[in-house]
């Protein structure tokens, strides 16, 4: 029997690493795996000028979410404008993400990172959501304030934003 595919799923266009990147991904995230792996072949290769044989998608799953990963060679580069956001319960589920992911590539700002492979992400504490929303506006406009001054979010420093008696 066959598994029904997610009606909705990523697919994410790296030059010649999509293999290698799903690699690391699979590492990091439980409930992660490779699926299906498929190869030019002749024509797809001559249309494509990727090597016939090589590596053309790597089907895989992070955390349960399905993903589908292209060699598709340079014409096109990941940017800022599509993002993916770890929701993390714990401090130390933002710091196992943010050392894993930014390895070899860019801290940015506000718990955004790039990885080695030019891939965008967030990772946010759940909590953070929560203290922006809350109805006293000078509790969320803190909590901001803190947030924008951080790379890595950092759950303690938010709280005492959050916390602050003016």
């Amino acid at each position: 029997m066959r598994k029904t595919m997610q009606k909705i799923a990523p697919f994410l266009w790296f030059d010649n690493h999509a293999e290698d990147a799903v690699k690391f991904y699979v590492s990091i995230f439980r409930n992660s795996k490779i699926g299906s792996i498929t190869r030019y072949e002749e024509e797809a290769a001559k249309a494509s000028g990727r090597p016939k044989g090589s590596v053309m998608t790597v089907a895989f799953e992070l955390a349960g979410q399905e993903f589908v990963a292209l060699n598709g060679g340079p014409l096109f580069k990941f940017s800022e404008a599509i993002s993916f956001v770890v929701n993390c319960e714990t401090q130390e589920e933002v710091d196992h993400f943010w050392e894993k992911l930014s390895a070899g590539g860019q801290e940015v700002q506000c718990g955004w990172l790039k990885d080695r492979f030019g891939v965008s992400w967030q990772v946010v504490p759940t909590v953070l959501g929560e203290m922006l929303q809350d109805k006293d506006r000078e509790k969320s406009k803190r909590v901001m304030a803190a947030m924008l001054k951080m790379k890595r979010i950092n759950i303690e420093a938010l709280k005492k934003a959050y916390e602050a008696a003016r």
